[in-house]
């Protein structure tokens, strides 16, 4: 901590140690348990949540041990259903109950448009029964997002299409673009939606919403109450997605975040404090859009990841551990300094400026001070090793 301040000043190293104890992410739900199939496997590691009380079992203990993770995000038909087809407004108030009686709130709610029946398309598919069924769905995540969560509703389409000529790219738009419409008028009016976009899967010749001005596009139509949802993993490979943040940011946009690492595609790996992650959380903490005082001008930031083989508790530890530390490093970038060489066109100046905080930094010291500041482990993973829960669920769940 010494050498940190003697390098980077005391004002910087104790608005870091600020950040990391008032930063919060919300923590996905099926993490936790069992979620959709394909690439995922059937492949559950020891002691992971079999039903929403055990998934908010963990998710709580990932707040204890972290401070930073109040709230879940959920899945209608992972999470909110009787029957795997349709949502249930009773099994909505029992999983908030359930929440609450373990200090939790609930966060982001997701309809679940990659199930049975979207093979041909959800908002965007040519038969209206089907956009119909979507577009209740999504009615219903509004309804518990307003009465049970947070006010925010994220949508990700799988609607896409393998080979040239499969679908009529324009109608596919259209109609996404119109079913989008009647759902959004009909939301509340203090709920707010993201709209997510992603380069491809399950569609590998086109995606109908596949790169973020298309999301920002269908946002503007539907009104103040919309904005953009970027995943990290949804991108080309060497996209410069640091800089998409600062158009959105620039554009006055309202956004939101899925952290999560890929390596190959969309991965959904556990979250890994690398440059990339930090010159992205120095451009959110640029844009003022973290810690504004102007709540509604904060992006929503939350964590989806599907981890396949990993203990599920320690990966989600793992990536509120690695966001952390990826924010304290942003923090410390001397703003001031760095404009004055880039006006100058200091251009190697600039850069290794920049660097030293966001690549050379060893921030653990920060992230600790922080983490005792508020009564909790210096390291959770450690702690959640230590604290033998993993060996009381594998016990109790097996």
């Amino acid at each position: 901590m010494l050498l940190l301040r003697r390098e980077f000043g005391s004002d910087p190293v104790k608005r870091a140690v600020e950040g990391v104890k008032a930063f919060e992410v919300e923590v996905p739900s099926w993490a936790f348990g069992p979620f959709g199939g394909g690439r995922f496997g059937e492949y559950m590691p020891p002691g992971a949540a079999r039903n929403m009380a055990e998934k908010m079992d963990d998710a709580a203990l990932v707040n204890q041990l972290t401070g930073a993770t109040p709230r879940v995000a959920t899945h209608v038909l992972w999470d909110l259903t009787e029957d795997g087809a349709t949502g249930s407004l009773k099994i909505a108030r029992n999983v908030k109950a359930l929440a609450e009686q373990r200090g939790m709130k609930l966060g982001a709610v997701s309809p679940t448009y990659f199930l049975r029946g979207s093979h041909r398309g959800t908002f965007s598919a040519d038969d209206e029964e089907v956009r119909k069924r979507y577009v209740e769905q999504t009615m219903f995540a509004a309804e518990v997002a307003g009465e049970f969560g947070n006010n925010l509703v994220t949508l990700w389409f799988p609607d896409g299409s393998s080979y040239p000529g499969e679908r009529e790219l324009r109608i596919a738009y259209g109609n996404l673009k119109k079913s989008l419409a009647e759902a959004s008028k009909r939301f509340p009016p203090e709920v707010r939606l993201l709209i997510e976009y992603k380069l491809f899967e399950p569609g590998t010749y086109s995606t109908t919403i596949p790169d973020w001005g298309t999301a920002a596009l269908l946002a503007k139509s539907v009104g103040t109450n919309a904005g953009v949802l970027v995943d990290l993993g949804h991108h080309h490979h060497g996209t410069n997605v640091e800089q998409i943040v600062a158009t959105i940011v620039e554009e006055g946009i309202w956004a939101g975040f899925h952290f999560n690492t890929r390596y190959a595609a969309d991965d959904d790996h556990a979250v890994e404090p690398n440059p990339e992650l930090t010159r992205i959380m120095y451009e959110l903490v640029a844009g003022n859009v973290v810690f504004n005082q102007d709540p509604r001008k904060n992006w929503a930031f939350m964590i989806d990841q599907a981890s396949p083989r990993e203990n599920r508790i320690m990966a989600v530890l793992h990536s509120v551990d690695s966001l952390q530390l990826a924010l304290a490093r942003a923090l410390l970038v001397n703003g001031r300094e760095l404009r004055k060489r880039q006006l100058a066109d200091d251009i190697i100046g600039a850069n290794r400026i920049f660097n030293e905080a966001t690549m050379n930094s060893d921030v653990r010291s920060i992230v600790a001070k922080a983490r005792i500041e508020k009564g909790l482990p210096v390291d959770p993973v450690v702690a959640y090793a230590e604290s033998g829960y993993q060996q009381k669920i594998e016990r109790e769940r097996a």
